[in-house]
């Protein structure tokens, strides 16, 4: 007999049992390791709102994800419009859903469009987003790697006036300005304030100058031939409504003996989660199931794009720095990138101080000449 073969049948002993079956070998339970070690980690995701004030830009957004983002907003006045700038106002909370954390970020654009002359409006979110590009980039670089904050642009949704007759220059020229650097999802505003017929013409409408003007909006990804049909049908319905036409409400209102979350009108009630009334679901659900995907074609397409710009121009602002650049290139640099700067050139000029201590060391040294004769230097 062996041993420890006497202590096999025993429960209470302390030998390891093999949880699985005889001739499996485990290699199928990989999903369940990467799904707790995910739900364990969270999920962080940035999601840029952009358009004209007015358009229910804020009230979407709160009803897509059920919470308040801006409880303490401030409505500027038509006389503060006249020279408004556009600010970038980034808000972010942590969401809890059945076990699944996510920290969700949003980055408001208020003053977008607002002011006379809204020729440059757009510059301020571009910068915005190569910032996050360039911190990303720096994180990536640096030492700690393991805890490096995505606050990259994942997804941004542009707010498309109803009231026109479809896309406006400003609209054109900021969807092409970005969209090489961001997902752009238009969203159709305010869709209550139009006809069914009305939303149909003003989509195809918007979609053919989308295309006309050689704007590359978030292409939704392709069902592999093995899914199930109710998942292909889903995402044919979800490409089809594009430019999504939404109405987004935070009350809650009795409709017919039931609580829905809507909005009262004389004539009826728009119920915002009723896809006969708007796309407000389908606009959820193609962020909620392609959140993942947005992810990744920010990481492997928007971000590389960057990274391969960058390193092309000879490297980041700080690289370009240290290596002697004048002193007014690196005035937009954070606190421990100028620390970094100040270090190498302390390390600079102390390795300047060792090459002229070594010169006046050799100096001094005794001269060989070519007869044997050893030449000395008075000290």
């Amino acid at each position: 007999m062996f041993p420890g073969t006497e202590e096999a049948g025993n429960p209470n002993s302390n030998s390891f049992v093999n949880p699985e079956q005889a001739g499996y070998v485990g290699f199928a339970n990989l999903p369940n390791q990467v799904h707790r070690k995910s739900v364990k980690k969270g999920f962080e995701f940035t999601l840029m709102v952009v358009g004209e004030s007015g358009l229910g830009k804020s009230t979407l957004v709160n009803s897509l994800f059920l919470t308040d983002l801006y409880p303490e907003r401030h409505i500027p006045l038509a006389s503060e419009k006249i020279t408004q700038t556009v600010k970038i106002d980034a808000s972010t909370v942590e969401i809890e859903e059945r076990g699944v954390k996510l920290r969700l970020t949003v980055v408001d654009t208020p003053g977008f469009g607002d002011s006379l002359n809204s020729t440059d409006c757009f510059k301020p979110v571009i910068r915005y987003i190569d910032e996050q590009f360039e911190r990303y980039l720096q994180d990536e670089s640096g030492l700690n790697r393991r805890h490096i904050i995505d606050n990259r642009v994942h997804c941004c949704f542009y707010f498309i006036n109803p009231s026109g007759h479809g896309l406006k220059p400003l609209d054109v020229a900021f969807m092409k300005a970005v969209h090489h650097k961001v997902n752009i999802v238009p969203v159709l505003a305010k869709a209550d304030t139009l006809t069914k017929l009305e939303v149909q013409n003003l989509k195809r409408r918007i979609m053919d100058q989308i295309e006309d003007y050689g704007i590359k909006i978030y292409p939704l990804p392709d069902c592999d031939s093995d899914e199930d049909e109710d998942y292909k049908e889903q995402c044919r319905q979800l490409k089809n409504a594009v430019p999504f036409a939404v109405v987004g409400a935070n009350s809650i209102i009795e409709v017919k003996g039931r609580k829905v979350r809507g909005r009262m009108y004389p004539w009826g009630v728009v119920e915002v989660e009723n896809p006969e009334h708007c796309d407000f679901i389908k606009l959820r659900t193609m962020l909620i199931t392609h959140m993942q995907d947005l992810q990744e074609v920010t990481q492997e397409t928007h971000y590389e794009n960057y990274r391969a710009e960058n390193l092309a121009n000879g490297g980041s602002p700080a690289g370009k720095a240290s290596r002697g650049a004048p002193p007014s290139q690196s005035d937009g640099l954070s606190q421990r990138e100028r620390e970094l700067l100040q270090k190498e050139d302390e390390l600079r000029k102390m390795q300047e101080k060792l090459a002229r201590m070594q010169a006046e060391m050799d100096s001094k040294r005794p001269e060989v000449q070519p007869n044997g004769n050893i030449k000395t230097h008075n000290v």
